[in-house]
């Protein structure tokens, strides 16, 4: 196990990483190019995201077409290569973003193709998880398809040369089945001749066919004019491995699992030894030639049997390898101590920052959130909706499957008494929409203790809730413990298993991608793994989650942006600091409501933008603003509006309240469009100037902030995560707008010692000046105990202080909180705002200097806030022979 300790810990364990975006610009080569930079920052691993071939004009890499393919689009593999080379000489590591769960449903994708053409008997059959007791379903459909043909829009295509038949719809050529190629002709004569080959087609030599069909077109002439009545290619097509469907019924049910509800991602079956080794051949070449020291998997939690997954990657990649993988821990969930890796990805770092830089005393947010917002007072009831919405609707067919399966278990059985009325079809609506996380891992051999505990959990709440469903949920509690009948054993088992894979996405989407675009009485805590509701989260929480992450996953990443963060990093930060005087915040968007009425266009479903739509805008523009906003730049208001606007439409799309992405409100998209378009104006001036004075103080204190959090970051347990650009400030909203190519020039760490005046520059030092003594003292960064320090005097509750202490090594960090009327002030750098706030240092300390050099002070007993945060408001003390 590589999450125990030292003597299990792998030898190429990264010290620190940075992510790197790839393709929109990023390519092998401009990578290679950055690698001084990022060596500067004194980062141990490159962090890559999905780098093998995609989807055309893909965007970021996980809707794989060829797992064993570099993508030629951002340099091949001869690119790689050069970038291999180039890390190695700098003496860096690579940890890639791999994907596990699903790949394109492309027909670039050759074994998805092959799929498409062959069905059931194409070498790739079951490599993916397709249901076939139907034709695979291809959601593309825009209207019925006899009409589709009827007006040109479909039509069979023989490609003499290269001996194929496909159906062309609107430019997408779909393969048909050989075995029917006879039935494509008019002439008998043709049709003969290429019925006696048809026989033999045989997937796994097509190459002979397709030449021995050439060669019957050559023969038989050039007129070879297919069937081409709607009724003739209708019944033709009724014949393929396929059917194309209308792409508004994917949620009714499609053949296939997809990832979440993109039905572009088709499920891959990696539990079939097969099916794993054809996905990770390049992979696992890439790490036995040393090219790869590390590798982040793309959410787990989507595998049939993740444990068996990453036990047999392990197995693959020796020990030494760094793993971690994508998981969203919600609440006090931990990660099953049995999985042989390092850790998760971090979100749960994000989640206990929250709570630390999030002041939880004042009701008047609340008050205000209600006044725009009224249905959202009872938080869990709303989720609980958003979560029925999802099943009903976006996840209709997935649900009605699990219903068919319960109804085959009960008729099994002999319950068939729970299927006559209805209540087992409810209760698994109920179930998949019961979940506090992700799943559980059950599999054909049974399932864990904490599995059996949280399922007993989730059905005591479900039969509170639903008591006349009692007998229905009873029944689905043993099927996903597994206590049925030998007789109907192998179908619990195919229940639980999609059950899991279902809860997931279900939750994820309620939550992350609807809920946290509903519940906007302070977005940043809207962010993924977080709590939106934010009730709870102090300073000794903080050391709590700390001291267990300690001993959980002391190698996780800890990270503070991805590429799918709700937005950057900073600007959350500055966003904390409107719970400190939110009072300002709302007279302030009140204010601008008033100033804005006349832009708000009455539309039969209500106000365009409504209440709490203006709440949302207002608060979103105040984290995306730059340090040095100048509301006379107009090139710069362009370029905000430029991003901003397409982030709101993403927002309120998610959001499913007025529009949707299946169901496009034009009225009220334009009418929201017209509203904030006109926020960036010239003529706006009286509000971008009043918006700027009433911003200043968030910003100047969310800059304290920013640095606060990236000192936690480097020194807390775990190994830092940078993503692309945040050794800068980041105020990106989500993505695309996250994911695109920063300045990098403009992020190098400076030569000497910035303050705080120039805090782009003094965040870039403080990353490069912390990496380097977690380089020097990695054991105790590493394995050091994480000890909360005590803090006295006046502003005592302003401070977050820990000790990380090693084999007779200390280091002390000390970072400010909630202190934005010190900031507005300009007070928070002085003596007398700290007054007598001091750490006391733990026993076994005898005296501690600073780390980075400033003077040659030490501190014995106690350390004065005032004087360590004289010139930077932060600290980290070491004993002097550091």
């Amino acid at each position: 196990m590589v999450r125990n300790g030292p003597d299990d810990a792998p030898s190429a364990m990264p010290i620190s990483t940075y992510r790197l975006q790839f393709r929109n610009g990023m390519t092998f080569d401009r990578a290679v190019g950055l690698i001084p930079h990022i060596k500067s920052l004194g980062v141990s691993h490159l962090y890559a995201s999905p780098i093998f071939s995609a989807a055309a004009g893909s965007t970021h890499g996980y809707d794989v077409i060829d797992p064993n393919e570099m993508d030629p689009e951002i340099g091949g593999m001869k690119g790689f290569v050069r970038l291999s080379d180039a890390l190695l000489g700098a003496g860096l590591g690579l940890i890639l973003d791999i994907v596990p769960n699903h790949m394109a449903a492309s027909l670039e994708n050759r074994w998805w193709a092959s799929v498409v053409k062959w069905g059931r008997a194409s070498p790739y059959a079951t490599f993916f998880d397709t249901d076939w007791d139907q034709q695979l379903t291809m959601p593309v459909l825009t209207g019925p398809i006899e009409d589709e043909i009827a007006n040109g829009q479909g039509s069979i295509t023989i490609d003499k040369s290269a001996g194929t038949v496909s159906f062309n719809y609107r430019g997408t050529y779909y393969p048909l089945d050989p075995a029917t190629y006879a039935s494509v002709f008019r002439s008998q004569d043709i049709r003969d001749a290429v019925e006696a080959i048809s026989g033999k087609a045989d997937s796994g030599d097509e190459i002979a066919f397709h030449d021995a069909f050439r060669e019957i077109l050559i023969t038989h002439g050039t007129d070879h004019a297919p069937v081409g009545n709607a009724a003739d290619i209708c019944w033709l097509l009724n014949l393929q491995p396929w059917k194309l469907i209308h792409w508004r019924e994917a949620a009714n049910g499609l053949s296939y699992r997809r990832f979440f509800e993109v039905t572009g991602l088709v499920g891959l079956r990696v539990e079939d030894a097969t099916v794993f080794d054809a996905a990770h051949q390049l992979t696992l070449d890439l790490v036995r030639q040393g090219r790869v020291q590390g590798l982040r998997i793309d959410h787990v939690d989507g595998l049939a049997d993740p444990a068996a997954y990453l036990q047999h990657l392990r197995d693959k990649v020796g020990p030494d390898i760094y793993i971690v993988i994508e998981k969203i821990l919600e609440g006090d969930e931990t990660l099953p101590p049995d999985w042989p890796v390092a850790g998760t990805t971090g979100y749960e770092f994000i989640a206990a920052l929250a709570g630390v830089f999030t002041d939880h005393e004042s009701q008047t947010l609340d008050k205000a959130w209600a006044e725009v917002a009224p249905g959202f007072s009872e938080q869990e009831q709303e989720l609980q909706k958003v979560k029925r919405l999802l099943a009903d609707v976006n996840f209709r067919g997935e649900t009605s499957a699990l219903e068919n399966w319960a109804t085959r278990i009960a008729t099994a059985d002999r319950r068939e008494n729970l299927t006559t009325d209805g209540k087992l079809s409810e209760a698994v609506r109920e179930l998949v929409t019961g979940f506090r996380v992700y799943r559980t891992y059950g599999t054909d051999t049974g399932l864990s203790e904490t599995d059996r505990h949280l399922l007993d959990e989730v059905f005591e709440t479900l039969e509170a809730r639903n008591p006349h469903l009692c007998d229905a949920l009873s029944f689905l509690h043993d099927i996903s413990s597994g206590k049925v009948s030998e007789a109907a054993r192998t179908d619990a088992i195919r229940f639980r298993t999609r059950l899991q894979q279902l809860t997931g996405p279900v939750l994820a989407k309620s939550l992350e991608d609807t809920f946290f675009y509903r519940y906007n009485r302070l977005i940043a805590l809207n962010e993924v793994g977080g709590d939106p509701i934010g009730r709870e989260g102090d300073v000794t929480r903080f050391h709590a989650s700390m001291q267990e992450r300690l001993h959980t996953q002391p190698f996780a990443l800890t990270t503070t942006s991805t590429h799918d963060t709700k937005r950057g990093e900073d600007a959350r930060a500055r966003l904390y600091t409107l719970s400190e005087a939110p009072e300002n915040w709302v007279a302030a968007v009140r204010r601008w409501r008033g100033l804005h009425q006349r832009l708000v266009t009455l539309l039969p479903d209500g106000p365009a933008p409504g209440p709490a739509d203006e709440w949302l805008i207002y608060q979103a523009l105040a984290g995306v603003l730059p340090l040095n906003f100048d509301p006379n730049d107009e090139a710069y208001l362009t370029e905000i509006r430029d991003r901003f606007l397409p982030y709101l439409e993403k927002a309120f799309r998610e959001a499913k309240l007025r529009t949707d992405w299946s169901d496009v409100n034009e009225p009220y998209e334009a009418a929201v469009k017209a509203y904030a378009g006109h926020l960036f104006s010239p003529e706006n001036r009286a509000f971008l100037d009043d918006f700027r004075t009433v911003l200043a103080p968030y910003v100047a204190t969310g800059i304290v902030n920013s640095l606060a959090q990236t000192l936690l970051k480097l020194t807390v347990p775990g190994v830092p995560d940078i993503y692309q650009g945040c050794e800068g400030f980041d105020f990106s909203l989500v993505d695309p707008d996250n994911r695109r190519i920063p300045n990098f020039v403009a992020l190098a760490p400076p030569e000497g010692k910035p303050s705080i005046n120039d805090p782009v520059a003094l965040k870039s030092w403080l990353i490069a000046q912390t990496l380097k003594l977690r380089i020097r003292h990695r054991e105790l960064f590493t394995f050091g105990e994480y000890i909360p320090i005590d803090v006295g005097g006046l502003r005592s509750d302003k401070i977050l202080a820990f000790e990380r202490r090693h084999a007779g090594i200390s280091a002390i960090i000390a970072v400010p909180r909630l202190i934005l009327d010190a900031v507005a002030g300009g007070k928070h750098l002085s003596r007398d705002y700290w007054d007598d706030t001091s750490l006391t240092i733990p026993a076994g300390v005898s005296h501690v200097s600073d780390a980075f050099g400033d003077g040659d002070e030490t501190f014995g007993c106690d350390v004065p806030i005032a004087r360590i945060f004289s010139r930077r408001p932060f600290a980290l003390l070491m004993t002097p022979h550091h």
